[in-house]
């Protein structure tokens, strides 16, 4: 290349450099003379230019079910505003707007005439409303585009999740309790004029470092389902005030599903009444009736001050205690443990109570979690009453042996049974299992948590084998069994205060039955309450058909398969083994059933050696790892420890012997 040519290309880099410096240079003046030298003039002619501002409510994030069903979410919908001084014909607009906001033309008339100069004339109207606003242009008239919460499920769920109110704040449920993590930045929309004189809005979000997060719950979408509909139906059937349902996994404390009736639609809340919001499985106090019998048989076989053997005399069904007469549904004689619980006797519990003690029983409803907030991640709860031992009288003590007397919330009651479903573990409830944010990362994530150790696991599974015979042929909940799964639970009939007299009401009851499946291996704890039914007031015949058809549909959805062979309502019932070891079994036939149900109940304890031969009772003594200490001769008519005692408190066992014959 020749040296000419050479100078002529670098001349024309030169020029086209020269030229590029020149428009940085002059786009770095203007920016310089926009941002420092006119900055001040340039903010007060475009504050000159701003007619309105107005505060835009926040997104809201979303709440998810388990697995991952949309419970609560936001939509975008029109909202219509005003600039009064800019409308010219303020009774034509008023005229037009009523016509398609189907509001009174007064109203509107009177907001469109206001003085301020911003007005909501209507927020979050259907698209098709705002859609006719805007084709108006009306100067001073505007539609802007706002977001709504949205529950899809309607009164699936509603007491439990809550509501947001018109500018996206939490008033109930969850959404209340996790307002903050939901709520995303805040907004702002700014109404100017350009340069030309027209009217434009600018809607942009408020930088305020806050983040938008969604919740991911314990609760199943498809039981929540279930649970609401067969408690309305059961609250219809039964003609009462209402009810509400609990389901949860007593291995974890998670929620499934929590429903209440009467329910109501959270995208219309206002339009229902306020009492309809409250979530009464954590707000409403009842007395829990017959169902505290487990937790008095829990205390008593804990403290080995009974076995499920023992035998208590239930006075013929009256019993005056502390000058007031007790009675039970049945005339009762001798009953054992198992039997009283079994058949819901008040007046054995009232004699298993006094064996115990009334201090020793109310700490142990302490420690099962009445009288105290379980700690749930809901708002609302409330803790309960337990008369302390020393204002409690004789009567008082007597009424709480079987469940009148101190008050509990449906929760309260569902977290002690799972105690017993367990193995003997408190658990903490929860119904928000993960908080993410708009990424997916997770923020904060809840882990199932043990309150507290409560009882033993052997007193845990000796308390089930008994429960089970509450569903059983026998039991006061037979409508509770379900088919191809050994259920354990118990019911409660409770009378409730009449508030004019103060005293109890002889017309007005809850029915309760809560329970547990499958009972040796529980996936699911029901609790269903049923207030003030009408006819059938039993918590056998109200609530216990709602736990059947809940846990049978709950358990065929979570695919857990049915035993095989096993009876569709349990034969066996505690009551018949304990006769069966009593000498009055000897004059009827046994069943295989109920044989097999007392060696499983009475493993682990010390077996009954009445009417057995020396030889026999030195055989099964020994291979016990006892010490047999014999007295007298002939069959054994009784022995020390008695029959039922747990084996690891025993090393010697004393049998005393007469001639078989009259005495």
């Amino acid at each position: 290349m020749k040296v000419a040519e050479k100078r002529w290309i670098r001349f024309r880099i030169y020029v086209i450099a020269v030229f590029f410096l020149l428009g940085f240079g002059a786009i770095f003046a203007r920016a310089y003379q926009l941002q420092v030298v006119e900055k001040d003039y340039l903010r007060g002619t475009a504050e000159n230019g701003i007619i309105g501002t107005a505060q835009l409510p926040p997104d809201r994030g979303i709440i998810y079910d388990r697995e991952g069903n949309e419970l609560a979410l936001s939509v975008q919908v029109g909202s219509v505003f005003a600039h009064p001084r800019q409308i010219k014909d303020k009774t034509a607009a008023a005229r037009h707007l009523s016509r398609i906001l189907n509001e009174k033309e007064a109203n509107i008339l009177k907001i469109l005439s206001g003085t301020r100069p911003f007005e909501w004339v209507k927020r979050k109207i259907p698209p098709d409303q705002a859609q006719q606003v805007a084709e108006l242009k009306i100067d001073g008239l505007g539609v802007t585009a706002e977001s709504r919460r949205y529950y899809p499920g309607r009164e699936t769920g509603a007491h439990l999740i809550g509501f947001a109110g018109t500018d996206n704040q939490g008033l109930e449920g969850l959404e209340k309790q996790y307002d903050v993590p939901l709520k995303g930045p805040p907004r702002q929309m700014v109404w100017m004029r350009d340069a030309l004189g027209r009217p434009f809005a600018i809607n942009k979000p408020v930088p305020s470092g806050q983040g938008m997060h969604h919740l991911i719950l314990t609760i199943d979408k498809d039981i929540q389902y279930k649970a609401q509909e067969a408690l309305e139906a059961a609250v219809t059937k039964s003609r009462a005030t209402g009810g509400h349902c609990l389901v949860l996994d007593p291995e974890t404390g998670e929620i499934l599903a929590m429903a209440v009736v009467p329910g109501f639609n959270p995208n219309l809340f206002s339009k229902c009444n306020p009492d309809q919001w409250r979530n009464r499985v954590l707000t409403d106090l009842f007395e829990p009736g017959s169902t505290l019998k487990a937790f008095l048989l829990s205390a008593s076989l804990e403290e080995s001050v009974v076995t499920p053997l023992s035998e208590f005399y239930c006075e013929q069904g009256k019993y005056s205690v502390g000058g007031r007469v007790v009675h039970d549904t049945h005339k009762y004689g001798r009953m054992t443990v198992a039997d009283i619980v079994i058949h819901s006797s008040n007046i054995g519990a009232i004699k298993i109570g006094q064996k115990l003690g009334y201090a020793k029983f109310s700490d142990y409803l302490k420690r099962f979690g009445f009288s105290q907030k379980t700690g749930i991640d809901i708002l609302g709860e409330r803790e309960g009453f337990v008369r302390s031992p020393k204002h409690a009288r004789p009567i008082d003590q007597a009424t709480v042996y079987f469940g009148q007397g101190m008050t509990t919330t449906s929760l309260q009651l569902a977290m002690a049974m799972g105690a017993i479903a367990n193995g003997g573990n408190l658990m903490r409830p929860f119904v928000v299992k993960k908080i993410v944010d708009e990424s997916g990362r997770v923020v904060e994530e809840t882990s199932p948590k043990v309150v507290r150790r409560v009882i033993s696991e052997r007193t845990a599974k000796t308390v089930t084998r008994i429960l089970e015979g509450v569903a059983g042929s026998e039991g006061t909940a037979k409508r509770a069994a379900i088919d191809g799964f050994k259920v354990a639970g118990k019911t409660g009939t409770s009378q409730k205060v009449d508030p004019d007299t103060k005293l109890y009401s002889k017309s007005k009851y809850v029915a309760t039955f809560v329970g547990f499946v499958p009972s040796d291996r529980p996936r699911l704890l029901i609790s269903v309450s049923i207030d003030e039914p009408k006819g059938m007031v039993y918590g056998g015949l109200v609530a216990g058909p709602v736990f059947r058809e809940i846990g049978s549909w709950a358990l065929n959805h979570l695919m857990v398969n049915p035993q095989p062979g096993l009876p569709t309502v349990a034969e066996a019932s505690v009551g018949k083994v304990s006769r069966d070891i009593s000498q009055e079994a000897a004059k009827r036939p046994e069943s295989p059933e109920v044989k097999q149900l007392a060696e499983d109940l009475m493993k682990g304890f010390l077996p009954d050696f009445k009417g057995m031969g020396m030889r026999e009772v030195l055989k099964r003594g020994r291979s016990l790892g006892l010490k047999v200490c014999l007295e007298g001769s002939g069959l054994a008519v009784a022995q020390d420890p008695e029959a039922g005692s747990p084996l690891e408190t025993i090393g010697t066992v004393t049998v005393s012997f007469n001639p078989p014959g009259p005495s």
